[in-house]
């Protein structure tokens, strides 16, 4: 089977490290061996907030940070929710195939209701499922890499293949969720990384804030530096993000610093960091905005043909 690889992201600031550790270097490696598609979901920026921010900056920054970690345009075809309106049309009969009791249900939709910066909740949020439904099915998306936490949207566009197929017609496959391995990094504080709680280090950082977002980082008062995720968390957290930016155990790193203190331990992970990040950071400074609005022209108009197809498909099968 040839697979479609679906991915993206919400263009709500700049990715990090946890982005890259979590799904961003995969992308680059399933580049290489599958057709993907790389969504920038604009439209999905709205469903947690009232206003989408300074949108078209983070779409712009967002692309030049894919183009820093390696994906190619050459590859995959990076495109815009808005810039796609077939896409959208999907959502209408795709919303007739679930009922509101399964979207009210659904454990990513309470957790993100939970979590909203909106005073009171939209109906787009409900249907945020049935949306990255239509997102996945418009190309024959067979493989998305997920987090656990995102696995029930993909039951959801299970469901929504599933019931069209039995309805009206073989159409859609039904697309597997591709489940990362690498180890959850949390935030600077402890907390969850996030990009709005400015405990995280952006790729688009600079070495001199990279080394002052470190310097503020959660540890504790023991002088010797040891890998308990369970009992020292914080520090535990700092030999995970130096042991995936230098490729090795954490444990041997706690091991090299030994008595060293949180002071040697931060020491260390800034000049892991810095080092993993300099090639990211020359790549990104390679780019500019022209090539931003040129890829995501050319990407827009391979992905709208796409759509064009899928929805002529949907509307022959239902009769339109």
């Amino acid at each position: 089977m040839n697979h479609v690889v679906l991915t993206g992201d919400r263009p709500t600031g700049p990715l990090h490290l946890g982005h890259y550790f979590g799904s961003l270097a995969n992308r680059v490696r399933l580049q290489d061996t599958y057709e993907m598609y790389v969504l920038i979901a604009d439209y999905q920026v709205i469903t947690d907030r009232d206003l989408p921010g300074s949108i078209q900056r983070n779409i712009t920054e967002l692309l030049l940070d894919y183009l820093a970690v390696g994906i190619d345009p050459a590859k995959v075809i990076v495109f815009q929710h808005s810039a796609i309106p077939e896409l959208n049309q999907l959502l209408l009969p795709f919303l007739s195939l679930v009922s509101v009791a399964e979207l009210s249900r659904n454990p990513t939709v309470k957790d993100e209701i939970a979590h909203s910066s909106q005073q009171a909740v939209s109906g787009l949020m409900y249907t945020y499922p049935v949306h990255q439904a239509a997102d996945i099915l418009f190309c024959k998306g067979t493989l998305v890499p997920v987090g656990r936490d995102q696995l029930p949207h993909v039951e959801v566009t299970r469901l929504v293949a599933r019931r069209f197929n039995e309805r009206y017609g073989e159409v859609f496959p039904l697309p597997e969720a591709m489940m990362g391995e690498q180890p959850l990094l949390k935030g600077l504080d402890g907390g969850k990384m996030s990009k709005s709680r400015g405990n995280a280090i952006a790729l688009s950082a600079t070495e001199d804030e990279t080394a002052a977002l470190i310097r503020k980082a959660r540890t504790d008062s023991e002088r010797l530096i040891t890998f308990d995720e369970t009992n020292r968390p914080e520090v535990a957290n700092l030999l995970t993000l130096a042991g995936l930016c230098l490729g090795r155990a954490p444990r041997d790193i706690a091991d090299e610093i030994g008595y060293g203190g949180a002071a040697a331990l931060k020491r260390l992970v800034t000049e892991a960091v810095n080092e993993f990040l300099r090639p990211i950071r020359k790549r990104r400074a390679e780019h500019t905005e022209g090539d931003v609005r040129r890829i995501l022209a050319e990407g827009n108009e391979r992905a709208r043909e796409r759509a064009v197809i899928t929805l002529g498909e949907v509307r022959d099968a239902m009769g339109f």
